[in-house]
């Protein structure tokens, strides 16, 4: 079976790599493009004041690469590092954070999203308290604020903490040339399955494709939210799935 996977390139490789692994002809076709930090000062400045933040919230793998490549020279790491999942986790370790200071939802944890991590450091969070959520910009916004963990932020403030944003990279949508135009119109309808871990993405197929008709799609989407953008977008056949290697392939292979 033909899956299109449709993360940012580096990240859609290893998926590739681990689906063809699996049995299955999985190509790339990346939906969303990373590129630097749109305000380099500013991610100096959050390494500058790290000691005053109870944690750092990273939302992707991407938030950490793009955090640490700011790193100044010989800065210490003097704070908690809050990951949303297991990519995030990894990355961090990459980076040299030390195992004892990351939490993260279990690896058994239904998803792994901002409200599984709620659920893991809510009880640390106090009035006084300060945290730092490490996130994307969109580059169609044209400032650092970006788009990130919202609901995350609203927890932290509701319990009295203060939550700060810093974006450590830019989301763009890339530019499709022909051959990738020509591989999402025909996995439109010839049973191919797309894999979306981005509501963004989805919207950005869409932008990419304004005049194609989705209805004879399928797709496995790893959260609701993303699942609720595929459906929106037209997509026949859209199955929920950890995002879990394993709990991915499962979902493919029902569709067989």
């Amino acid at each position: 079976m033909q899956v299109i996977v449709t993360r940012p390139q580096r990240e859609a490789q290893d998926w590739v790599q681990a689906l063809r692994q699996a049995g299955h002809q999985a190509l790339a076709l990346p939906l969303i493009s990373i590129a630097p930090a749109p305000d380099a000062a500013a991610l100096q400045q959050a390494w500058r004041r790290l000691g005053g933040y109870l944690g750092l919230m990273f939302v992707s793998a991407n938030a950490v690469d793009g955090f640490f490549a700011a790193r100044p020279a010989d800065a210490p790491w003097p704070a908690q590092a809050w990951a949303t999942g297991p990519g995030t986790v990894n990355a961090l370790l990459r980076a040299g954070v030390p195992a004892s200071q990351i939490t993260a939802p279990p690896a058994d944890a239904a998803q792994f999203d901002s409200e599984a991590l709620w659920q893991q450091v809510a009880s640390r969070i106090h009035p006084g308290v300060r945290v730092l959520i490490v996130r994307g910009a969109d580059a169609a916004e044209g400032s650092s604020q970006g788009t990130g963990r919202d609901w995350f932020a609203r927890q932290v403030g509701d319990a009295g903490g203060t939550v700060d944003f810093v974006a450590s990279y830019q989301r763009q949508r890339p530019l499709l040339d022909t051959t990738q135009r020509q591989l999402a119109q025909a996995a439109a309808g010839d049973g191919s399955v797309w894999l979306f871990s981005s509501s963004e993405a989805v919207l950005n197929l869409q932008a990419s494709l304004p005049q194609q008709d989705w209805g004879a799609a399928r797709a496995v989407a790893t959260h609701a939210r993303i699942a609720q953008a595929a459906r929106a977008a037209g997509f026949a056949v859209v199955r929920e799935s950890r995002p879990a290697l394993a709990d991915v392939r499962a979902s493919i292979e029902s569709m067989q």
